[in-house]
């Protein structure tokens, strides 16, 4: 069989079983899906802040009120003793590859990582110490393989992970280019602007298709409002499976 063939067949049993999970309850319920605040400190004064914790609380809340289980969510934060409410976990590499495997193997149909952080030209921080964009492709990789999984990372400079983690069963969205700051991270935000975005832009969006320009456009209303230069230019990456059956996985209304 061709591969042009072999692709297509693959894409139609992921629309079919994207079908067939909107019939028992939406297309995103038995999905897996990790939200990581992976700092809590403020840009330039390096002191506390709640920003990326508020964001990841918030986010979490959103997809569940779009169509994703909360016995298939999991949250983590560096200080998740502050914040018993959402009784998130710790945000360390090693326990958040083993929630995501684990969820992978109870939730099979897809899987959703979104971090909110710093970063750096190397990758994203996590606790302090930086999660690089091949480190990042393994754990998604092991943990849930070929099926349609969606990425979404919210750090400067994190159009990096675009290359690494690029693939056909992929969606991959980054709060800035490889080469560009985001903004929105000091003690006096509530959100960094990308998040405050996505939590915009999510209620209304149908599809993760149709979200991905709603933020974009969106950041570039407050990066111009505020007069941000250079612009962040979130990216956004969706592999060739996805770009079939992501119109056909509608988000529940808001």
């Amino acid at each position: 069989m061709g591969r042009g063939l072999a692709g297509l067949v693959a894409a139609l049993g992921v629309i079919l079983a994207a079908r067939g999970a909107a019939a028992a309850g939406g297309p995103f319920a038995n999905w897996a899906a990790i939200v990581v605040a992976g700092d809590y400190h403020a840009a330039h004064t390096n002191n506390p802040t709640q920003t990326f914790d508020n964001a990841r609380r918030d986010i979490a809340a959103e997809l569940i009120r779009k169509g994703f289980s909360a016995a298939n969510l999991r949250q983590f934060s560096v200080r998740p003793e502050l914040y018993r409410d959402t009784d998130p976990g710790k945000a360390d590499l090693q326990p958040i590859y083993q929630t995501l495997k684990s969820l992978a193997a109870q939730a099979t149909a897809g899987c959703l990582v979104y971090f909110t952080s710093h970063g750096a030209p190397q990758g994203v921080v996590l606790d302090g110490q930086i999660l690089p964009p091949p480190l990042m492709d393994q754990m998604i990789s092991d943990a849930c393989g070929e099926r349609p999984t969606i990425v979404i990372i919210s750090a400067c400079f994190s159009g990096v992970f675009v290359p690494m983690l690029a693939d056909k069963n992929r969606m991959i969205l980054t709060a800035a280019r490889p080469d560009r700051s985001s903004f929105g991270c000091s003690e006096s935000d509530k959100y960094p602007y990308f998040d405050a975005c996505m939590l915009e832009s999510l209620p209304q969006a149908q599809s993760f298709m149709a979200l991905a320009p709603k933020v974009q456009a969106c950041v570039s209303r407050r990066e111009h409002g505020i007069g941000a230069s250079p612009p962040s230019e979130p990216q956004v990456y969706i592999g060739p499976q996805l770009r079939l059956i992501l119109p056909l996985m509608a988000l529940q209304p808001g």
